[in-house]
């Protein structure tokens, strides 16, 4: 239990201060629009860049770890979408409430969850659980949504599209220039290391706080309730099972790469299934429910994990 409190607890607090300020009108949606904007173009990426500089050989061949978490979100978003298809909903839908099942906050929440609970030798893990989240998982559902949309006239215009926006994203770029000069054995300076690391502080704060705000201020519609139920229970009890079979019983790796996969793999849904859903006007009043019950139920089901986790 004091792991629980030391750890999880002021996650979640950072999460209700942010929500009470938006509740209370003290960060109006401009405000928070900027707060946000600041985490993710530059204290989150300064933070991906710190800690990814400080990667070593042995930290990225953790195929065990990769295999465990991605295998994870890749059964959660594939039974998702086969019940979703199965209750009617067209491709596009059915992909967005798969994103909604298997899409982990492990960008805003993951990375100070693994920090407080097991130290900064944890980040590399976070990180990587990030990059592919974003970047895999993400990519994956937008290209099956302009698919089925037709938006563009060819599927090459789509990829064309979608790669030339994960290419110029910082929570890219950043993560990748800090591996590059981690594996190559190259050393950041020592000014430029300090404004990384003075910067990549507040991403934590500030990207927990945002999440407050994200649920205080955007429109949950709860008409239904049976498609709410079903994707968080998915996302808080399906897919940490499933990554916790792989990370113990499948794939070998170290306890501390394990014990954070499974963590990762229990956060909460996160923001990004919003934006597509409301970009698209597909499932956006589910999806919003989903994220606000899934942080609620959240605060019951992550704490439970941590304290089992300090036993196993």
């Amino acid at each position: 239990m004091q792991a629980v409190l030391n750890s999880a607890l002021p996650v979640f607090a950072l999460i209700l201060t942010g929500f009470v300020c938006g509740f209370f009108g003290v960060f109006d949606r401009a405000a928070t629009d900027n707060l946000n904007r600041f985490a993710i173009y530059l204290a989150l990426p300064a933070l991906m860049f710190t800690a990814m500089s400080k990667i070593t050989p042995d930290q990225v061949r953790q195929f065990g770890f990769m295999g465990a978490f991605c295998s994870g979100f890749a059964v959660t978003f594939a039974v998702a979408f086969a019940i979703s298809r199965l209750r009617g909903r067209r491709v596009a839908s059915a992909s967005i409430e798969g994103l909604d099942a298997g899409y982990s906050n492990v960008g805003f929440m993951g990375i100070p969850m693994c920090l407080l609970v097991f130290g900064p030798e944890s980040a590399p893990a976070s990180i990587i659980a990030t990059l592919f989240t974003a970047c895999v998982l993400f990519l994956f559902a937008v290209v099956v949504v302009e698919i089925d949309l037709q938006k563009t006239d060819s599927i090459w215009s789509t990829a064309a599209k979608v790669a030339r926006a994960i290419l110029t994203s910082p929570l890219l770029i950043a993560p990748v220039a800090g591996l590059a000069i981690g594996l190559s054995g190259l050393t950041v300076p020592g000014p430029f290391a300090s404004f990384t690391s003075l910067l990549g502080g507040a991403a934590s704060p500030a990207a927990l706080v945002c999440i407050g705000l994200f649920l205080a201020q955007e429109r949950v519609v709860t008409h239904d309730m049976r498609s709410i139920s079903l994707l968080v229970a998915l996302k808080l009890i399906l897919q940490p099972a499933v990554t916790a079979l792989l990370a113990f019983y499948v794939f070998s790796m170290p306890k501390l790469w394990s014990h954070s996969a499974v963590i990762l793999s229990s956060l909460p849904i996160g923001s990004g299934p919003f934006t597509i859903a409301k970009l698209y006007g597909l499932e956006a009043g589910v999806t919003s429910g989903s994220i606000l019950a899934s942080h609620l139920f959240a605060v019951l089901t992550v704490s439970l994990l941590v304290a089992w986790l300090a036993h196993v």
